[in-house]
């Protein structure tokens, strides 16, 4: 923890190290009117300042209309309070930077001490752009292989993307509408996220925050309201490594998860704080750790979780969908002081772009800690958690057992998209755990408000489960076995 408050004082002197002098767009012939393209003269601002011992490009109020820039060394792009950052609604104005293979609004390429601040917004206005490009796709104008009726995800352009950039800081500005991901730091080192508001809502796959393989990372008082997962880590990278990364007191709203590990999980992540974290109105997990890449997870401390309507509070996967890669690995995970509640209708229904209907109906699922055979997840703590499950299911819809027999007709699926929703019924109520060495639950309580004929607890094939001060809380239930062990060593 001390490393990780060390971290977030030098990323706040880096950030001053860049020059404060501003230098205003207009005076590049920039147009603040909505109309007029202004891409040239705002990146001849920034090249100005870039090449003139670094400072403020500053966006006044009014909506600038723009296509792919790039922002370069010691400059900070900075959008006032009314200042619109506008995306063009032409999709030829966007470029595919041929180095990251990403199209992106704002993008920056192994640049240092940059940085984008301020109280304005970047409005990508993806919608329209996105299925622009699927009208040049269907008329030949546009190569794309157009699966599901929509250009692949590095075509459509992400409001930001920064790659291999080092000090960067994004402070206070809105950030909305993406045809992709919203904003995606890649391999970047020393990277403040802080103060900002994320509106991804507006097509699919919007993400609200990806960081890919990036080291020495802060996210803080952030608000996230996206139709995909909203603070998301993830590895491209074999060699990729994500360390000392803190996330806190943030909010977050998603479609899918709240916060993600993947699911791109190839490298290496490690020494992982999250703290004072609220997720709400979310249709898969509040909080998602997996490893099914071949990487390494290990050292993640989630404390202080606040999960209300959301579909599942916790799932935990280790699984390999891809053979060829090494061996993955997730161990040392720490989840404390967390209060969930999980509803029993559809926790995003409404939203554009909500989770897929096909998953249900279904049985509400239990959290869940997930191995598969020869890889096995380690040292699980569970403290100070209380979860409240809806309960009503119904045995006639998709019956699990609880005796060997049954429990080992529960499908591995090994090579899976990483989900709680894919077994579509588990066999316990409150938490389900699997192939796991080191589950520890110390002052745990879970409650269901209604009828449901499963246990709470179901283990099968966990070595060293110990459990302090657990209480399982269920109306009628006098006499039920809730604690089921199959093949389990406490």
């Amino acid at each position: 923890m001390k490393k990780l408050i060390s971290i977030a004082l030098a990323l706040v002197v880096s950030a001053s190290a860049v020059s404060a002098k501003d230098y205003y767009a207009a005076d590049f012939g920039a147009k603040a009117d909505g109309i007029t393209l202004s891409t040239a003269a705002i990146q001849a601002a920034i090249d100005y300042v870039s090449e003139n011992g670094g400072g403020r490009v500053v966006l006044t109020p009014g909506n600038w209309l723009c296509g792919s820039i790039y922002l370069k060394n010691d400059v900070t792009l900075h959008l006032e309070a009314g200042a619109t950052l506008l995306g063009s609604l032409n999709a030829w104005d966007y470029i595919r930077d041929p180095y990251a293979n990403w199209t992106a609004f704002v993008l920056s390429i192994k640049q240092n001490n940059i940085g984008i601040t301020g109280e304005g917004t970047i409005d990508g206005r993806g919608f329209d752009v996105a299925n622009c490009m699927v009208q040049y796709v269907h008329r030949g104008l546009f190569n794309d292989p157009l699966k599901l009726d929509r250009v692949q995800e590095s075509n459509r352009p992400e409001d930001i993307h920064f790659r291999e950039c080092k000090n960067v800081t994004i402070k206070g500005v809105t950030i909305k509408n993406p045809a992709c991901w919203t904003q995606q730091y890649d391999m970047c080192d020393n990277l403040l996220i802080e103060g900002i508001t994320v509106d991804a809502k507006c097509y699919w796959n919007n993400d609200g925050l990806d960081v890919v393989d990036c080291t020495n990372v802060v996210v803080r008082d952030c608000y996230i309201d996206s139709s995909d997962d909203s603070y998301c880590f993830k590895s491209h990278n074999k060699n990729g490594v994500s360390e000392n990364i803190l996330v806190e007191n943030c909010v977050g709203r998603s479609s899918a998860n709240g916060i993600k590990f993947g699911t791109m999980t190839h490298g290496k992540f490690k020494h992982f704080v999250f703290r004072n974290m609220t997720i709400f109105d979310t249709y898969r997990s509040a909080i998602t750790v997996a490893s099914v890449d071949g990487g390494t997870v290990e050292d993640v401390v989630v404390d202080g979780l606040r999960s209300i309507h959301t579909g599942n509070p916790i799932f935990i996967r280790l699984a390999s969908r891809n053979r060829h890669e090494v061996t993955p690995c997730l161990k040392d995970i720490v989840i404390r002081n967390v209060y969930a509640e999980v509803p029993f209708d559809k926790a995003d229904a409404g939203y554009n772009y909500e989770g897929p209907i096909e998953d249900l109906p279904r049985n509400v699922c239990a959290s869940s800690i997930l191995g598969v055979p020869g890889l096995r997840i380690e040292n699980v703590l569970l403290e100070n958690v209380e979860i409240v499950y809806p309960g009503k299911a119904n045995e006639k819809y998709a019956f699990r057992g609880c005796t060997p027999e049954d429990l080992a007709k529960i499908p591995e699926l090994e090579r899976s998209y990483p989900e709680f929703s894919n077994w579509k019924e588990l066999p316990a109520w409150g938490l389900y755990v699997r192939h796991t060495d080191g589950l520890v639950m110390k002052n745990v309580t879970l409650r269901v408000e209604d009828k449901d004929y499963r246990p709470c607890i179901v283990t099968d094939d966990v070595n060293g489960f110990k459990m302090e001060d657990v209480n399982i809380i269920q109306k009628d239930a006098e006499g039920k076995q809730q604690i089921v062990k199959n093949n389990t060593k406490e």
